[in-house]
């Protein structure tokens, strides 16, 4: 008598290796085939725990979003000057960015070729521009540097924020959410905020 191989993965489990393989071979490149494989389990075990590859996508980039997002519900992102709002809101996109670094890299992967990857962009944008209001508003109080322009320089933000995804590894020693988070606030501000 032989016994059926149990199928021990969770949800959560099986969409952490989707994440890592759509990832690696992108999600068009990726078939539900690629995905049992490296789960080492069948195709149909897949579709017990999920509908298909498409609702794995909109749960990682889901996870993404709502750590981003959420930041905004915090309270010194809501209460205070909009300058030192600003910088909250920046060190923790830097820590949730490390905190959740394989769903965020693969929602700053996403293209637009499926609902999912739409939807992902729009809420994306949606992000970024409310974090780019607050810029704004520190602007208009006076509180960062009026040669830079605030579209420019929000570009400039997310761009330094988002390429922590290409070189940050959990294993590097001495490097963890704070310091990063920290080295960011430092370079960014140190360059907007108006010297008084």
């Amino acid at each position: 008598m032989t016994t059926a191989k149990r199928d021990t993965y969770t949800p959560e489990t099986l969409l952490s290796v989707a994440v890592q393989v759509f990832i690696e071979r992108g999600y068009d490149g990726t078939s539900m085939e690629h995905l049992s494989k490296a789960a080492g389990i069948s195709k149909s075990s897949i579709y017990h725990h999920v509908a298909g590859k498409e609702e794995l996508l909109r749960r990682a980039v889901s996870r993404a979003l709502d750590g981003l997002f959420g930041i905004l519900d915090e309270e010194h992102a809501r209460e205070g000057r909009p300058a030192d709002r600003l910088e909250y809101v920046v060190r923790r996109m830097v820590e949730v960015l490390i905190a959740e670094l394989p769903y965020v890299t693969l929602l700053l992967r996403v293209r637009g070729n499926t609902a999912t990857e739409r939807w992902a962009l729009e809420r994306r944008r949606d992000f970024d521009h409310r974090v780019a209001e607050l810029l704004k508003a520190a602007a208009a109080d006076g509180d960062v540097r009026e040669d830079v322009e605030v579209r420019l320089a929000t570009r400039l933000v997310f761009g330094m924020i988002n390429s922590i995804v290409e070189w940050y590894r959990p294993d590097v020693r001495g490097m963890g959410e704070r310091e990063v988070a920290d080295a960011v606030a430092r370079l960014v501000f140190g360059g907007l905020r108006k010297v008084s």
